[in-house]
């Protein structure tokens, strides 16, 4: 009951009319192009600072996750370690493979890198402030469609990574390639999918109207469901841990930059980090209410600490906190195999995913009226009996998928759990098998033994012919 109450409460706080236009909330009517080009300038050294930092994190959070103090030579708590590191691959001898397609193989990692600076363009980082003179919004642009302009211009840094492995001429790296290219290609359909919940409670997709709709509830609580759908996505699209198949050492040596060396493999690494940072900024702007102070900190003196420059504040912490889960993951868990990696995007998370942009669109239809005007009140709020009945309907198919679910496992287990045989052959199936606790080896039987025939020389031939012989003359 709770839950149905919590839900009808959730629907109940969003808008109950749709916004009379779709174009973005952000005014730029007073910013000049050179301060966009300072925006833009102020931008990319925010995300080359923001990257020199999370290596270091990283780097001591994990460590401290191994129970090792991580770098902490260069400079204080080790701070200057990734610079130095970023030297080192300056310096380092740049090589080009033999079979390399020259052009190609250069230009692989300059796409990779610079899709990665892209698509922070629309990212809104704060409010409205005043700039040299002028009020201007703390983001470079904004279009009614920024959102996809996102997921586009992701799938174009995809190239860099495919062109990376063929250009490569080696098999390791175009097969890493093709493996990273389906990962990302795949995990892209479902985070698409989670976002068009997004869409239709904003009723937009640009970035700044989204963060203005989000001023009275955050969409991380009506579209829970899309927020744990693109956090599973966006760790499978940068190609993290425990998502890095592209990568797998065991398999692919370093997968499609493994011919790569100096600062052209640097390219790469610094593109895997800024594009976490996009994808953090990403969720943040979507379902954290961007740039918007936190509940609490906006009740104090009328949100005197959520608007201006402050909002930069609010919208760092909070894309610092997704990063912090990225470093959390990648110290945490193994790396899963790609078949079950692929399986779980194309057979679950793509349909389930569906299923609730379906549910999202009947609750967002009954919100608006389509559906009736009949009013309930429930708890002192008032709702639409559609909305009602739609949201009982969807938590009773969501209640009876999972026990379906429950019971299926519970079904697997028992049948796994059955007792092995007490005794193996260890060769059975053509290649040496561990025995199980409990279980004994059977002795092996010599396969080859009783049709295995002895290889005559000539030699061998004329001895045994002679020996023959002389036997049957003895005889």
């Amino acid at each position: 009951m709770s839950l149905a109450a919590t839900a009808y409460g959730l629907a109940a706080a969003l808008p109950t009319a749709l916004p009379t236009t779709e174009n973005p909330a952000a005014d730029f009517s007073d910013t000049p192009w050179w301060i966009a080009l300072i925006k833009a300038v102020g931008i990319f050294v925010y995300l080359l600072i923001s990257t020199l930092l999370v290596i270091w994190f990283e780097r001591r959070v994990i460590g401290r996750m191994q129970q090792r103090p991580g770098p902490n030579r260069n400079g204080p708590f080790g701070l200057l370690q990734t610079l130095a590191d970023g030297m080192k691959s300056m310096l380092k001898e740049d090589i080009t493979p033999a079979n390399a397609e020259k052009l190609i193989y250069t230009a692989a990692p300059l796409i990779a890198a610079t899709m990665a600076f892209v698509s922070f363009a629309i990212i809104p980082l704060g409010g409205t402030v005043w700039m040299f003179g002028h009020h201007t919004p703390l983001q470079v642009t904004d279009v009614p469609v920024a959102v996809l302009l996102v997921l586009a211009v992701a799938s174009v840094g995809v190239y860099g990574i495919i062109l990376a492995g063929w250009s490569s001429g080696s098999t390791y790296p175009l097969l890493g390639g093709l493996r990273s290219t389906a990962q990302v290609i795949s995990y892209e359909i479902a985070m698409g999918l989670s976002l068009v919940a997004i869409f239709l409670y904003s009723g937009s997709m640009s970035t700044s109207a989204i963060v203005s709709a989000q001023s009275s509830l955050w969409y991380i609580l009506p579209a829970f469901f899309s927020f744990a759908v693109y956090l599973i996505t966006m760790v499978g699209e940068t190609n993290r841990l425990p998502f890095d198949l592209a990568e797998g050492e065991g398999e692919l040596t370093g997968g499609f930059h493994t011919e790569y060396s100096s600062m052209r493999f640097a390219m790469f690494f610094l593109g895997e980090y800024v594009n976490m940072f996009t994808v953090s900024a990403l969720a943040t702007t979507l379902f954290l209410g961007g740039w918007q102070a936190p509940p609490i900190i906006s009740a104090i003196n009328d949100n005197m600490f959520g608007g201006g420059w402050w909002g930069l504040l609010w919208f760092t912490a909070k894309l610092w906190l997704f990063m912090f889960v990225f470093v959390w993951l990648r110290g945490s868990l193994p790396r899963v195999r790609y078949d079950q990696f692929m399986r779980f995007g194309w057979k679950f998370l793509i349909p389930i995913t569906l299923a609730w942009v379906v549910a999202v669109t009947f609750i967002r239809g009954a919100q608006l009226g389509f559906l009736g005007d009949s009013k309930l009140t429930i708890a002192g709020r008032e709702l639409s009996v559609a909305t009602v009945v739609i949201v009982s309907i969807v938590a009773v198919i969501a209640l009876a998928a999972a026990w379906i679910w429950d019971d299926r496992r519970a079904a697997r287990a028992a049948t796994e759990e059955e007792a092995p045989p007490e005794e193996i052959d260890p060769f059975a199936g053509g290649y040496p098998v561990p025995p199980l606790p409990g279980q004994r080896l059977a002795e092996p039987t010599p396969r080859l033994a009783a049709t295995r025939q002895p290889v005559l020389t000539g030699s061998t031939t004329s001895s045994t012919s002679s020996s023959t012989a002389k036997e049957e003359d003895h005889g």
